[in-house]
């Protein structure tokens, strides 16, 4: 992102989550502030969807991964009983203002501070009331680190933590990246994070390819080009190394399938290792062990 501007991609995911209300009716992910957040009517939608008709699959999988990262959330709180919730790289996103979490929850929504000041005055300008639960904590990923930032608003490391890290990843160095996931692995509590990255260009179909070039480009123009890429295998070895015990790695073509009901012909490399071959982006799940 340009220095001392909201993040551009941070109003085009919540874009994308607003048509998704309108264009599928919200069928994978239901957001009733998406709309208001992003400064959008029903009526303004379909002229949206008709113009980029190529989009439909990044807003497919915007709200595919935000459905996922709250369903995982939500069993980990009914199951682990978490309490601390980190949403990282926030951007426009609600969910801190339309959760039912306990009461005793708290939410902290971790951006850069341009794009974090930016979204506070969007939400008085839309009527959107902060929550009690909810902290802001104002952040750079590339100049700052984490657990700084978190410790400086009353953040507790002994509690074990979800956190939600969505569309941020590929816009990161792999040294920032690294440094976020090993902050997050070595909290005394234990912690768990749902992410999105994406596999290598290089291993992308024809078709998928030039999607891909596409979209870097608008991104590059806007001034936040893809940084990152990574192998599976490899991302998998390193969460392993950093503490992370449990993994659950879904590619986008079967978490579409999952919530579209339709098949998929995304196969798995091998029965033995349950690799996924390429298929663009990635939603995984993992968690250290729980004391």
């Amino acid at each position: 992102m340009r220095e001392q501007e909201p993040s551009r991609t941070a109003f085009a995911a919540a874009t994308h989550r607003a048509v998704h209300q309108v264009m599928e009716q919200g069928k994978i992910f239901s957001d009733p502030l998406a709309l208001t957040i992003a400064g959008m009517k029903a009526e303004d939608v379909q002229h949206e969807d008709e113009s980029q008709p190529s989009r439909r699959g990044i807003r497919l999988f915007i709200a595919a991964r935000s459905s996922y990262a709250e369903a995982a959330l939500q069993r980990t709180v009914e199951q682990r009983g978490i309490r601390q919730i980190v949403i990282l790289g926030a951007g426009l996103d609600t969910f801190a203002y339309r959760s039912r979490l306990p009461g005793n929850a708290r939410i902290f929504e971790v951006d850069h501070p341009a794009t974090q000041a930016w979204k506070r005055r969007r939400l008085k300008q839309s009527g959107i009331e902060s929550p009690d639960s909810l902290i802001y904590a104002p952040v750079d990923f590339e100049s700052n680190t984490l657990l700084d930032g978190l410790n400086a608003v009353g953040f507790d490391s002994t509690q074990r933590t979800f956190f939600i890290w969505l569309g941020v990843v590929p816009y990161l160095t792999e040294k920032a990246i690294d440094l976020t996931l090993g902050a997050i692995a070595s909290l005394a509590g234990g912690a768990e994070v749902v992410f999105d990255y994406s596999d290598p260009p290089s291993s992308f179909p024809l078709e998928l390819l030039a999607l891909h070039e596409a979209r870097a480009a608008r991104v590059a123009a806007a001034g936040e080009p893809f940084l990152s890429y990574f192998d599976p295998p490899a991302l998998h070895e390193k969460l392993r190394k950093l503490g992370f015990s449990e993994i659950d790695d879904v590619i986008a073509h079967h978490l579409l399938s999952r919530y579209l009901g339709q098949p998929t012909t995304v196969t798995r490399s091998t029965a033995e290792s349950g690799e996924p071959r390429s298929g663009g982006g990635h939603v995984l799940f993992a968690a250290t062990k729980f004391a």
